[in-house]
């Protein structure tokens, strides 16, 4: 399959890259990546990354904003996205071929090229994984600022390698991409530097949490504490992992409220969770998935299940 990516890639004048909705270092990583991946070995080529810029992000890059027009005849390839619903602008469908290159669990197969890699820790290292498929056949290169923004984006989706989905393989990638030149301190710091009423708001998650006796843990960050706090939501959700250091914690649920829905941001620290995501809306990986709640009611019955599956996990 990476072969046949390859080879469609060097067909295309235009390429257009998208990621997921509300992106993470890995959405920007994989995309922006190889968008420099791309242009370093085909430089006459248009690439575009695109899709709705999140400020947290702009440490890594920007992403373009193109016309309809640049979707005739070009080639689309979404990376980081399980299903059509979360592809960030939905202009996808415009261009002439779609690839599909993603790590989460494959429940929708849309694209013409489908290359889905669930043990992958990223998609970045899957991008990564094609560079070394073109460097065999095509004899590409990797450019520094293709390996700064992949390298974030593993360091990102594995929790500073600290996540099950680290492999001795995303190892070997992460220590090959270091020897390419650019500074670690500053993706580091954009990613894990938190101004003052981030830290504020990680203190009352710690003081107002609920766990029961199986470890199933929850918070709820409404509308009006987050105002109080002077974050928006997108700024909340990088706040999402904080409980994984809670000694007795198995499995926790964030309910981040915005202006017509609750955000569910669910993580694991064993029991299989992204079964839970799909039962609202959702989806995602079996320790780390998301879902959607509308309404406070519907988010008690997302607790319900937790506790649930956390009991019976015992």
């Amino acid at each position: 399959m990476k072969r046949q990516i390859i080879d469609t890639i060097a067909s295309y004048e235009t390429i257009i890259i998208h990621r997921h909705v509300r992106p993470d270092p890995d959405a920007y990583g994989s995309q922006q990546g190889l968008k420099e991946l791309i242009l370093a070995n085909y430089p006459e080529k248009k690439v575009f990354a695109v899709g709705e810029h999140d400020e947290s992000l702009s440490f890594l890059a920007n992403p373009d904003d193109i016309t309809d027009e640049k979707y005739d005849n070009a080639l689309v390839i979404v990376t980081d996205t399980a299903n059509t619903e979360r592809v960030d602008d939905q202009r996808y469908i415009k261009g002439k071929m779609i690839i599909k290159i993603d790590h989460h669990p494959n429940d929708d197969a849309y694209g013409d090229l489908l290359w889905v890699d669930t043990n992958a820790s990223s998609c970045s290292e899957m991008i990564y994984e094609l560079f070394e498929e073109g460097k065999q056949v095509a004899d590409w290169i990797l450019p520094d600022a293709s390996a700064r923004l992949l390298f974030a984006g593993i360091v990102g989706d594995t929790g500073r390698f600290q996540f099950p989905s680290t492999t001795a393989k995303t190892f070997k990638i992460a220590g090959e991409l270091i020897a390419y030149d650019f500074d670690r301190n500053q993706i580091f710091d954009g990613m894990y530097e938190m101004e003052q009423k981030l830290l504020n708001l990680q203190g009352y998650i710690y003081q107002n949490f609920k766990m029961d006796e199986y470890g199933a843990a929850h918070i709820k960050l409404t509308k009006e504490l987050l105002a109080e706090f002077n974050v928006v939501p997108s700024e909340a959700s990088l706040l999402v992992g904080c409980l994984g250091s809670v000694k007795g914690i198995c499995a926790w649920v964030v309910f981040i409220e915005e202006l017509d829905q609750i955000r569910v941001r669910l993580r694991s620290k064993g029991p299989i969770i992204n079964t839970l995501a799909k039962e609202f809306n959702g989806g995602g990986h079996p320790l780390a998935s998301g879902a959607t709640a509308y309404s406070w009611e519907e988010a008690e019955r997302v607790i319900t299940r937790l506790q649930e599956i956390c009991k019976s996990y015992q």
